[in-house]
């Protein structure tokens, strides 16, 4: 759907009838409370570690996530051993798509702690309303409309922190003024940090910089619709990561936001449009921080455009969402090269040849209550793909290079010409009170994936006559079916509560990345990154339990395990998370809480880290650890908290497992963690 008709829509809307919020709430987690362990929400205010660099640092504070570090910033969020848009990232109701083919910066990295007011994460396939995909979960950055007292005409907060290793810092202030009619909203906030100490006292290449602002306008007409306008401005600079061979030099993103929410409209009792365009410009290269005989550069351009309008209608025994929803992706990055060490201007490779991917998506889903104590929710959805390369057909300046057309000839038999698919996603999930203090859910879903650019359409050339350094993606590369069974039990007494949850997803046409050994579908067997099918297993469990020793102590404890095989192949996938688990101990008193937390992590020897034989994603085997993190926090006023910890407290020595495969060098790199780090932070209302 032309988004120009969603606009329209929107202004139609702006003239009827009433409007009311929507926003997540903040919760909470107490031992009294019925946790779940397939859904987790964090506010700025209950972060326990210091400020995150970006949105994929904060996630890791949320049971059951994890991230690929390349460096100190960037990090790719990972849920259920799933990543990229095998998760629905949505930002304030937007996607976005980063800039970089590979990945340096990800949705999140736009996603600045201090201009969202929390994170939602909805694990595995909980709803279809956000997108298509999603099989391994949604995440929800959101941003809140300013609520204000009678007499009340300005409000806001304040707040700086640092953080010793790195010598990281930053600073942010967010002000609204206005009243429940009309208010505007403002935020800005800076932070940067220089390369951080690993373990061992050695200097890892992570430093950055990072700018980011927000406005805010809206009202809420007498009818009692709510209009808001949003605008956001990201900028990075001097980026680096230890985890790749080249650096970001320059990130940039510009973003708007139309929302309209309406109360009653004919059969609806609500109806939501949201609109939006963000701009990302991304610019990476190897000369500009460290030494190469051979320079290159990649500036790219990422144009992400849609939107959605989500209508409510009641009945007897639930709701009935409708809707329809659509996203463009424009990709374009090119890739310049230099012989000797002077400024490229020579074409090398067009990675993004003018990538376009359109979807639109049809949704009904229906959540209701079948009797007394049974909630159920039934959704279907349909999306129709449209894709294609407008410049595949261009050959780059650089000696014996080729077209993008030329090198998916060479190692699919075919080219890039424009593709679509009709996808059908489903959804059934039940939840069955046993009593007043528990409940047990199953679900069952189908999702369909579609391809992303990269995996679409990159065109990476040779370098230096190495063909393991080629990357090619596969224009006729079928979309992912995830087809997932989810089971789970929650309970909760005086002093405890518990949630566990289980999950087995069959997947179809899995996009693997691989490398060339004339696989079937493969053409030629030099070792080149390539894309191809496979069917894939997962099955995983997610638990979480908090226990209230006494008045003043309380714990918490979660573990995340998932296991992922390669059906077609006999092997396991790549880059995914091991076992690992935490327990907490907090002592809360008056003002004061003070708190440790023991992360311990198994050794992960189910690794597909040969390329001879298999992708060789993973750098190898990794053994397991354990690290000790202590925080606390001291309420100053009603208005003032200072909060305070050690990261790492013994200084620990170690790398996540997950790693970035280094699209451009055949060289697979782990990041090592920062060792340990006092942080503080001060943060003010007013």
């Amino acid at each position: 759907m032309n988004n120009k008709i969603f606009y329209a829509i929107a202004l139609a809307l702006t003239s009827q009838v009433q409007a009311q919020d929507t926003t997540l709430p903040t919760v909470e987690v107490k031992a009294d409370t019925l946790i779940d362990a397939t859904s987790s929400n964090l506010s700025t205010d209950n972060l326990n570690k210091g400020t995150p660099a970006d949105g994929g640092e904060w996630l890791l504070q949320i049971p059951g996530v994890s991230g690929v570090k390349m460096g100190g910033h960037g990090i790719d969020p990972v849920i259920r051993g799933q990543k990229h848009n095998q998760l629905n990232i949505l930002l304030d109701g937007a996607y976005i798509h980063g800039g970089c083919p590979n990945r340096m910066d990800p949705p999140t990295s736009y996603a600045s702690s201090e201009i969202y007011d929390d994170v939602t994460v909805l694990k595995g396939v909980q709803t279809l309303i956000y997108g298509a995909g999603g099989s391994g979960g949604t995440v929800l950055f959101d941003r809140k409309a300013p609520s204000f007292e009678e007499d009340e005409k300005v409000k806001g907060k304040y707040g700086a922190g640092y953080r010793s290793n790195g010598k990281a810092w930053d600073a942010f202030v967010d002000v609204a003024t206005g009243n429940n009619k009309q208010y505007a909203r403002g935020t800005i906030s800076t932070k940067q940090a220089e390369e951080y100490d690993d373990g061992n006292g050695d200097e890892v290449h992570s430093g950055y910089k990072d700018r980011s602002g927000n406005i805010t306008v809206g009202t809420r007409t007498a009818a009692g619709t709510h209009l808001s306008l949003d605008v956001k401005a990201v900028r990075g600079e001097d980026i680096l990561y230890a985890g790749a061979r080249m650096d970001s030099p320059q990130a940039d993103e510009d973003s708007i936001k139309l929302k309209i929410e309406t109360a009653k409209l004919g059969a609806f009792e609500q109806v939501r449009f949201e609109g939006y365009q963000s701009d990302v410009f991304h610019i990476m290269d190897n000369f500009t921080y460290r030494t190469n005989m051979m320079w290159m550069r990649v500036p790219s351009d990422s144009v992400t455009s849609g939107g959605r309008i989500m209508g409510d209608m009641s009945f007897k025994n639930g709701t009935l969402t409708i809707g329809v929803d659509t996203q463009k992706s424009d990709r374009d990055a090119t890739r310049y090269a230099s012989m000797t060490p002077t400024f490229p201007t020579m074409t090398q490779s067009f990675l993004w040849p003018a990538a376009v991917i359109e979807q639109t998506g049809l949704i009904a889903e229906y959540a209701g209550e079948s009797s007394k104590g049974n909630r159920y929710t039934a959704g279907l959805r349909y999306d129709r793909v449209d894709a294609s390369a407008s410049k595949a057909n261009l050959t780059p300046m650089a000696m014996g290079a080729v077209s993008a057309n030329q090198l998916y000839n060479n190692y699919y038999g075919l080219t890039a010409q424009d593709k679509d698919e009709n996808n059908l996603s489903a959804l059934y999930r039940m939840e069955h009170d046993m009593d007043k203090q528990s409940f047990v859910f199953w679900g069952v879903s189908r999702t369909v994936r579609t391809a992303d650019a990269t995996e679409r359409y990159i065109a990476a050339n040779a370098m230096m006559m190495d063909p393991t350094t080629i990357w090619v993606g596969n224009p006729d590369i079928n979309p992912e079916e995830h087809h997932q069974l989810d089971v789970g039990y929650s309970t909760k007494g005086k002093k405890s509560s518990i949630s566990v949850s289980a999950y087995i997803d069959d997947v179809s046409d899995y996009i693997l990345r691989d490398t060339a050994r004339g696989q079937d579908g493969i053409l030629l067997s030099n070792g080149a990154t390539i894309y191809r099918n496979v069917d894939v297993r997962l099955l995983g469990v997610d638990l979480e339990s908090s226990y209230q020793w006494n008045q003043k102590w309380q714990s918490h404890f979660t573990l995340a395990y998932v296991r992922a095989n390669n059906e077609t192949d006999g092997r396991p996938v790549a880059q995914i998370p091991p076992l690992e688990g935490t327990a907490s101990l907090e002592y809360i008193k008056s003002n004061w809480m003070l708190g440790g937390e023991l992360r311990a992590v198994a050794e992960q020897t189910r690794v597909d880290d040969d390329p001879a034989t298999g992708s060789g994603l993973d750098a190898g085997q990794t053994p397991g650890f354990t690290v000790v993190n202590l925080y606390g926090s001291y309420k100053i006023s009603k208005q003032g908290e200072l909060k305070f910890g050690i990261d790492n407290v013994f200084d620990k020595l170690y790398a996540e497992h997950l790693n970035k495969p280094n699209a451009f060098d055949p060289a697979v790199i782990q990041v090592n963690e920062p060792g340990q780090s006092v942080w503080a932070r001060l943060n003010m209302n007013f």
